[in-house]
């Protein structure tokens, strides 16, 4: 009888601690995410942990090294805007409001901030530049011109690499998808490549102080990158 009831005085006592914990790692990955979007990816591990106001050590209890909690917010982030490219591409019916559609939402998600480090790395190339050293097929549909000093993603050189790509792969797909609709209808310039319309997710999530202030840089910066993407007769 006694051990049945200090059985179930134990179970008790360990269902808040499984609720605290998860709360725990709410805060951690909301704090994550904020840290990094103001920051980089650079941002110190203490800062996630005042932010989340919790203990250094409990984020660590939850990811071991940095790299595993940045590879978790990566993730997240990159298969959020793989499901808006896709929602986009089945949606919209015009090739160029497909395109604005998905940068737009990006943007206001803020995700652009979080691209995954690999999505994000680029290189530029020029007239003595034989490729070496980039991985073309990263970038479906992607088509250059030599010579022009375009932007072309390379591969990390990360063994963790390996672990993100399927997540890269479907979102560079899918992005790839809205590229070659909007240029084989005429509205995309011919020289725009997927990573140029990454840049500009990422380019155009400024972060500042004030969020009503963030939210018009980030529209009006966004219009005019996309006059500066479009295709002019």
């Amino acid at each position: 009888m006694s051990a049945a009831v200090g059985n179930g005085r134990d179970a008790s006592r360990s269902t808040p601690l499984r609720v605290d914990a998860q709360r725990n790692l709410e805060h951690v990955l909301r704090a994550a995410r904020e840290v990094f979007g103001e920051l980089g990816y650079g941002a110190p591990m203490e800062d996630v942990a005042r932010r989340a106001r919790v203990g250094v050590g409990t984020v660590y209890r939850r990811f071991p090294s940095k790299d595993v909690l940045v590879r978790r917010i990566a993730e997240e982030e990159t298969s959020r805007l793989t499901d808006q490219a896709r929602t986009a591409l089945g949606q919209e019916d015009e090739p160029w409001s497909a395109l604005s559609r998905f940068l737009r939402t990006s943007v206001a998600s803020g995700a652009g901030r979080l691209l995954p480090p690999q999505v994000l790395r680029v290189g530029v190339s020029d007239e003595h530049d034989d490729g070496a050293g980039y991985d073309e097929a990263r970038v479906p549909q992607q088509r250059t011109q030599s010579g022009s000093g375009e932007l072309r993603l390379v591969p990390e050189d990360s063994g963790n690499a390996a672990e993100d790509d399927s997540g890269a792969a479907a979102l560079l797909d899918v992005v790839g998808q809205l590229v070659e609709r909007a240029r084989t209808a005429g509205e995309l310039r011919a020289d725009v490549s997927v990573s140029d319309v990454l840049l500009v997710i990422a380019t155009a999530a400024p972060s500042l102080p004030d969020a009503a202030q963030q939210a018009a840089a980030s529209a009006r910066l966004l219009d005019i990158l996309l006059e500066g993407l479009r295709s002019r007769p």
